[in-house]
């Protein structure tokens, strides 16, 4: 990793205080926070300030409080001040955590075709047919697109429409949420995955596609992450948790000897690696390395809102059968057996649930077990249940963004049930602690959308979504930060410097708040100052 320098940040503003700020940063830490205009502090090193300010030519005297702050900065390390960087009133905050990434995936996107934007079936399939004709596809394998959302479509996919489109080479479509592929005949048979009648495939099989396609040289993959850490870095952010279904501790320390040194990172660890998790005695929270973490054990237990496998109490109206209340993929003594284990190992759960009867059953287990841990997701929640997020100490680990994506899909299909849908104000009324993801690629590595969709409940011209809902600045900001919302003395210096004050931006401004850089133990990541 980088050198971590001394650094003395001037005129800083820190938003929810007055006036202006100087930050004594050394050692990675945030040593001190001296107001500007404020009574002046006495130094620890009087006899090493007067020496300092003779070192520097100047007669000795009495120092104001900004030059006291800086005499003390630079007593600690006698021929050596660091850098002096006047922020002219920008603002510090804690540096932002997105807390559910699927980072390999979203490092791949940006090499795919983008079909989010296709409104129909045949409008996909027209995507991938204009880059067939120009000379779009891989040289090997298939042509990999993402971001479909056929929820509203008014048209069925199909196989064949893929065949024709492409003129026989391979394609594999991904939705949006990553529970849904849409294949050709031929990635079907390369692949080796039984498609249905729409050429679709759901949730487990999904999931092995998704892995097919994902199989590229891991010199290339390391290179897109490189650039994608750096992106989210640009952002603000400083640390993610990382929950690609892969086994991440070989993935990251690979990527750490190459030098991608961005982003602190949290690693997940899904059912089927907790064994080989266990023999090796690895626990959430341990150290790997200086950035990187053992994270959370992921389990899923239901499916997506949009492919309407979301385990809900009430059925779906367009649906039939056993399926018509969406998915339970892991029945409830397995989920038991699962959180014992993990308590055992001292690994903590994030259970991902969507629909309300997922949410119970999750709560239940955790109940029952005497164990606590995350719920990812908590899109949907029964009235009787928003209140023992915060009795169990279970965390609504959630993602804002998709509320504003698949609010015309939630009042489709829950439209008798959609105000207690992404009901973050709920949640934090009946006292639980919210963390804030985006679920990238589902929605981009950008804290600032969540934050301003938390905030505005929309990301567009329209009204505001369920503004019931909305929650305020701070709850937004603390949600993003792992609960630090304000920068303070003898904290680890991960921090974001931004253009405009984060409390008293509109939300829809918040969406391209301007980062003037951002810095992880005091080493900038990202610099535009």
């Amino acid at each position: 990793m980088a050198e971590r320098r001394a650094l003395l940040l001037r005129k800083a503003r820190l938003p929810g205080r007055d006036g202006l700020w100087d930050l004594d940063i050394a050692d990675g830490l945030i040593r001190r926070l001296v107001p500007v205009d404020g009574p002046r502090r006495a130094s620890r090193f009087p006899g090493l300030d007067r020496i300092a300010h003779r070192l520097r030519g100047q007669p000795e005297r009495m120092l104001g409080p900004t030059e006291q702050g800086y005499a003390d900065f630079s007593a600690d390390r006698p021929g050596h001040f660091g850098e002096v960087i006047d922020l002219d009133g920008r603002f510090v905050i804690p540096g932002l955590w997105d807390e559910h990434v699927h980072f390999t995936q979203l490092s791949l996107i940006s090499h795919r075709l983008d079909v989010g934007g296709a409104a129909s079936a045949a409008e996909a399939a027209d995507m991938v047919r204009e880059r067939a004709r120009n000379g779009g596809m891989p040289p090997a394998g298939p042509l990999v697109g993402h971001g479909f959302r056929d929820g509203l479509w008014p048209d069925m996919p199909s196989s064949e429409l893929l065949d024709q489109a492409a003129f026989g080479a391979p394609v594999v479509l991904i939705s949006a949420d990553l529970h849904t592929a849409w294949l050709n005949t031929t990635a079907a048979e390369t692949i080796g995955v039984a498609i249905d009648e729409y050429g679709l495939v759901r949730e487990d099989d999904a999931f092995l596609v998704e892995r097919a396609v994902n199989e590229l040289p891991d010199v290339i993959v390391d290179v897109w992450a490189a650039e994608a850490a750096q992106q989210a870095a640009s952002r603000g952010v400083v640390g993610i948790v990382d929950l690609e279904m892969a086994w991440n501790l070989e993935v990251w320390a690979r990527r750490r000897a190459s030098g991608d040194d961005s982003l602190r990172v949290q690693f997940g660890i899904y059912s089927q690696f907790l064994d080989t998790a266990i023999e090796l005695g690895i626990r959430t929270g341990q150290k790997v390395d200086e950035l990187t973490t053992v994270g959370f054990l992921k389990i899923l237990i239901d499916g997506s809102l949009n492919t309407r496998t979301a385990y809900c109490l009430e059925p779906y109206a367009d649906l039939e059968g056993d399926d018509r209340y969406g998915l339970l993929t892991v029945p409830e003594d397995e989920l038991d057996a699962l959180l014992r284990t993990a308590a055992m190992a001292r690994i903590v759960p994030t259970i991902h649930a969507i629909g309300d009867a997922a949410n119970k059953v999750a709560l239940d287990a955790f109940a029952r077990t005497a164990t606590t841990g995350r719920i990812e997701h908590a899109q949907l929640i029964a009235v009787d249940d928003f209140a023992r997020f915060a009795q169990l100490g279970v965390t609504a680990s959630v993602q804002p963004e998709h509320a504003m994506d698949d609010r015309e899909v939630a009042d489709h299909f829950w439209a008798d049930r959609a105000d207690r849908a992404f009901a973050w104000k709920s949640l934090l009324d009946a006292g639980a602690t919210l963390a804030f993801g985006s679920d990238a690629p589902v929605s981009a590595l950008d804290p600032w959308l969540g934050m301003a969709a938390a905030i505005g409940r929309t990301a567009d011209e329209r009204e505001p979504w369920h503004p019931e809902q909305s929650i305020t600045p701070e709850q937004a900001l603390y949600a993003s930060t792992r609960g630090r919302g304000v920068v303070s003395e003898g904290e680890i210096a991960d921090i974001a410097i931004t253009e405009y004050d984060p409390l008293n931006t509109p939300a829809e401004q918040l969406r391209a708040m301007p980062v003037a850089a951002t810095l992880l133990e005091g080493r900038f990541t990202h610099r535009a100052l």
